[in-house]
């Protein structure tokens, strides 16, 4: 398949790229560095783009299969981006006509097991307060999600780990994991690219954890 990888010079943006491309698929990366994009391979194309112009983004898009995006905050200071960015993103897709978008999120944002332990829920509520700028930022981004007029998929992991990858990890469609505190950027990636194809999470928040 030809997919279209955003944010691909981050954490999960990379692994996406990597995996995608060791699966045989056609990928163009969209980054604002190339210079900070060391991945390489016979079916990439890094495609630089301005993320904050949609028309500029057509090309990226245009003809894919689906589109993938690590998008999002790097630190505190960086809330807002991933709906500012996630907003163009989707424009460009609806000028192309192009449906299958998978996006990375958090699992904050999403509603909590009712069973989950106390400690988990005291973790999530004050890490939920510390990090309420980019969480809101995520659910902005998710709002804006939901009104498109694409098939999104929103993933939705614990804390982030720089591990290899495992292939073995939970997912819940529309809910998070009983006690899942972690997850590593390999494994996130790789449940993105397995939910690429499953129409059972379309227009779904998907929990992934351990």
């Amino acid at each position: 398949m030809k997919l279209t990888v955003f944010g691909a010079t981050g954490g999960i943006g990379q692994e996406i790229v990597k995996q995608a491309l060791a699966s045989g698929h056609e990928v163009t990366a969209v980054v604002r560095d190339p210079a900070r994009f060391t991945v390489t391979g016979d079916r990439l194309t890094v495609f630089r783009g301005d993320l904050s112009d949609p028309e500029s983004l057509r090309a990226a898009v245009a003809g894919r299969g689906a589109v993938l995006s690590g998008l999002g905050a790097r630190k505190r200071g960086d809330a807002g981006v991933a709906a500012r960015l996630t907003r163009s993103v989707l424009k460009a897709m609806e000028a192309e006509g192009v449906r299958r978008l998978v996006v990375v999120s958090a699992g904050p944002v999403g509603p909590q097991p009712a069973d989950s332990p106390l400690a988990d829920r005291l973790m999530m509520k004050t890490i939920g307060a510390l990090l309420k700028p980019v969480y809101d930022d995520l659910s902005a981004m998710e709002a804006a999600l939901a009104s498109s007029a694409t098939d999104w998929t929103s993933v939705r992991p614990p804390r982030l780990q720089d591990k290899p990858l495992t292939g073995s990890y939970r997912t819940v469609v529309g809910g998070f994991p009983r006690a899942g505190r972690f997850i590593a950027r390999a494994d996130t990636a790789h449940a993105m690219l397995a939910m690429m194809d499953d129409p059972g999470t379309v227009k779904q928040g998907v929990g992934v954890a351990y």
